[in-house]
């Protein structure tokens, strides 16, 4: 373990609360550390109330030289399909050695991230779908198609349920149609829940409802769930992914970028140098198959009888087919496509890599950073719960109940604490809070 306040970055970077936590956050990860056998490879440095644990610098080079993680897996000797602790190791080995901080407010939320790559890349593994780029269905028990709306889960219909009877045709019998990046969605949004059913379930029924009402999609999506790491001006390391981010491949031929649904591929990375493949989960991309697939969509792209631009995808396999029995062809086409790619709207020298990867954001009650767009009278009805709550908590208090609680008012108390939470911004309860102390004569530390 190194001295603290030493300069480093990338890693994994988790807040405390007070020296205490500070104490409990270094104890509890390097436990968890243990349980994967990463504790004696990593080092640990102080900063300020914060930790931040990664890889030793000898290892990170020798298993991820130039943060090329696609290896970790090989090197490893994992067999993430089979144990999910095996696939839990090469997530978090892949965070320890990031050039670029995953940062956490506390120790649960490290954990949780970890939980919901895990869950991400384990959905996406069994999802198998029917590509289309202008239809699309879903299961009929569990979905219905609002206009202006998209696909609304029915009243009353599990939204986790129904996301796995959508993408996965063991439960359902059946494929699909969806667009890449829809599926995406799916993914995410399954991996989501799955966490939020143990650990914050009131979260959890607000997305039921959400997707009861008006389901969020593409842009918005993206900014109520998911963080960017990486840009345009910071761009990552090429080959630098983790289990569970999802990630952009840009079709860089002009022309074939103007088919509909081929300006590139929406994927998740899977761990061991594979990338999802929706179309056909058995046979999941490598690296470079997909910069293949893409680089010869070029090839495919004719003009239809109505003067519409269209892919063949058959001509598409048969020169990947071709390709790789040309290791020299292979060499040619990835030293172009493995380059990063070209600004939006430009097409020059840029490849298919793209510069950010994304991931899900915080989801426990006191640190969610999920955001989700209110509905139409959802501030008044806020508003009737917070003056409900404030009434309860007056009146609890009069009584000598919840913030003196005796034992037999526990649940009680916790029952008005959680109302309380979900009503009010963080800066209305510690209002709230002040005031209860000031009524009872506490004063704050």
């Amino acid at each position: 373990m190194n001295p603290d306040n030493t300069s480093v970055s990338g890693g994994i970077l988790i807040h405390t609360q007070g020296e205490a936590g500070l104490a409990t956050t270094r104890r509890d990860f390097l436990v968890f550390l243990a349980s994967l056998e990463l504790d004696r490879l990593v080092e640990v440095h102080r900063e300020d109330l914060a930790l931040r644990f990664h890889l030793r610098p000898d290892v990170a080079q020798e298993w991820a030289p130039d943060f090329d993680t696609t290896l970790l897996s090989q090197w490893l000797n994992l067999d993430t399909g089979a144990n999910v602790a095996d696939l839990e190791r090469e997530i978090l080995a892949a965070m320890l050695v990031g050039p670029v901080a995953f940062e956490f407010p506390s120790y649960a939320e490290a954990i949780s991230a970890i939980h919901i790559r895990r869950n991400i890349v384990q959905a996406a593994r069994r999802t198998a779908l029917d590509f289309h780029t202008t239809e699309a269905e879903r299961p009929e028990d569990y979905w219905t198609y609002v206009e202006g709306k998209g696909f609304t889960i029915l009243p009353g219909r599990s939204l986790i349920e129904g996301l796995v009877k959508a993408t996965q045709p063991e439960v359902s019998g059946q494929l699909y149609a969806f667009s890449c990046y829809r599926a995406t969605e799916y993914v995410i949004l399954l991996a989501l829940a799955q966490e939020l059913a143990a650990r914050n379930p009131a979260l959890l029924q607000r997305l039921q409802r959400q997707w009861e009402s008006r389901p969020i999609m593409s842009g918005q999506f993206h900014d109520v769930f998911l963080h960017e790491y990486g840009a345009m001006e910071t761009p990552l390391p090429p080959k630098y992914y983790v289990p569970g981010d999802r990630l952009w491949f840009r079709n860089p031929d002009e022309r074939s970028a103007d088919v509909t649904g081929y300006e590139g591929s929406w994927v998740f990375y899977l761990g061991d140098g594979l990338f999802s493949n929706f179309w056909k989960r058995d046979r999941p991309f490598s690296l470079t198959t997909k910069c293949l697939e893409i680089f010869h969509w070029r090839h495919g792209a004719y003009v239809d009888d109505q003067g519409e631009l269209q892919m063949d995808e058959k001509i598409v396999e048969e020169r990947v087919r071709a390709t790789q029995n040309d290791p020299t062809e292979v060499a040619r086409i990835l030293q172009r496509m493995l380059r990063l790619r070209d600004p939006k709207g430009i097409y020059q020298e840029g490849g298919c890599i793209d510069t950010s990867r994304e991931y899900p954001r915080c989801i426990h009650p006191a640190t969610a950073d999920i955001r989700l767009p209110e509905r139409p009278f959802e501030r008044w009805e806020k508003f009737l719960r917070l003056l409900r709550a404030r009434t309860r908590l007056r009146v609890a208090i009069c009584v000598s109940l919840p913030l003196l609680a005796p034992s037999h008012h526990a649940a009680a108390a916790h029952s008005l604490s959680e109302e309380i939470r979900e009503a009010c911004h963080a800066e209305q309860l510690v209002r709230i809070e002040t005031g209860m102390a000031a009524y009872l004569g506490i004063h704050p530390k």
